[in-house]
């Protein structure tokens, strides 16, 4: 009888075949094969986040080491729990803390992960409708959050979303609207207005709106509070047209870490710039903004349009797509096409 632990699933590895060169491919590995930790999980679906793509395209500040399996979202069924924490069959969610970074991630038919990243998938949201949302539907909640928090309230005017036709900015779009709130999407892919008005956005904006703000200490107040997802200069041109007493949930840095900022708009109109964080969360936070999602924020109506199903076999493909920055809405990875 052959040994548990020779068991085969596919997955997808990264390898360096030459130097900053690197291939995606997909691979058979063993149970034995993975790290030594106590939550054995067998992987139903996943999804693909620019993170991914990162690391599948050998960026070292997210994965240090090669040959290597992305994936930072998953949710399948126990094989087996060591530590006693979770019953075999139960159904779990992990998204963040290492997995996919340095730990083998969800891009993968079986997982090994500490018992602590997972927690029970809500009653609400199926298998899939989970990993529609993954990493980049928590993190869109978040921001979401971050602003209800502030004080945001529909009365108070537009809500501006950067790289809007991307994961979370097409789920903040969607939960937003879904609140109440008018929001002003902004993208580089106008032809995805269609798609982006269908998710509820009142208005659809070119990316370049923002441009002319660039040399200026401050701009004409446009938006009561925003929520970006790009970084680099365009948090900053977002700050500058902010009404007074707004604020911007700022969670991404695809357009670069930095931004060349100055004090007026902080000390003459009250900005807050509001970080969010979807990785290190506490798992009792994460499971508190995820019992949301499947509860009073549910969008499963918008998700029908905002994800697409792929295959393992296919992620490659979609990784490099997502690393271009041509990806629109969100890809989930069904382990059983």
């Amino acid at each position: 009888m052959k040994n548990f632990l020779d068991r085969e699933f596919r997955a997808i590895r990264v390898e360096e075949v030459a130097a900053g060169k690197f291939d995606q491919i997909l691979v058979n590995r063993h149970i034995r094969d993975l790290p030594s930790n106590p939550l054995l999980l067998s992987v139903s679906y996943s999804s693909l986040n620019y993170k991914d793509a990162m690391s599948a395209f050998g960026n070292r500040s997210i994965t240090r080491e090669y040959p290597h399996t992305p994936g930072i979202d998953a949710v399948g069924t126990v094989l087996e729990d060591h530590s006693g924490t979770f019953a075999p069959g139960a159904e779990l969610l992990v998204t963040g803390y290492d997995l996919g970074m340095n730990t083998p991630g969800g891009l993968s038919e079986i997982i090994a992960i500490p018992c602590k990243w997972a927690l029970p998938l809500p009653k609400g949201l199926s298998n899939r409708e989970s990993m529609a949302l993954g990493t980049a539907g928590l993190t869109a909640a978040l921001c979401v959050d971050r602003l209800l928090e502030a004080g945001a309230t529909p009365e108070d005017g537009e809500v501006l979303v950067t790289g809007a036709t991307g994961g979370v900015g097409s789920i903040a779009v969607a939960l937003l609207a879904k609140l109440g709130f008018r929001v002003a999407a902004v993208t580089g892919k106008l032809e995805a207005a269609d798609f982006l008005t269908e998710l509820g956005a009142w208005k659809v904006l070119d990316r370049d709106t923002l441009a002319p703000f660039a040399n200026k200490a401050m701009a004409k107040p446009l938006w009561a509070w925003a929520i970006d997802t790009v970084g680099g200069e365009t948090l900053f041109n977002v700050v500058k047209s902010l009404a007074y007493g707004g604020g911007v949930a700022a969670c991404g840095m695809a357009s670069g870490a930095q931004f060349h900022a100055n004090v007026f708009p902080f000390i003459l109109r009250g900005i807050s710039l509001l970080g969010v964080d979807s990785v290190e969360l506490p798992i009792e936070n994460k499971s508190a903004v995820w019992q949301k999602l499947a509860g009073p924020w549910y969008i499963g109506d918008k998700l029908k349009l905002i994800a697409e199903d792929i295959s393992l076999e296919q992620a490659p493909e979609f990784l490099a797509r997502l690393h271009r920055g041509h990806g629109i809405g969100r890809y989930v990875v069904n382990m059983a096409l």
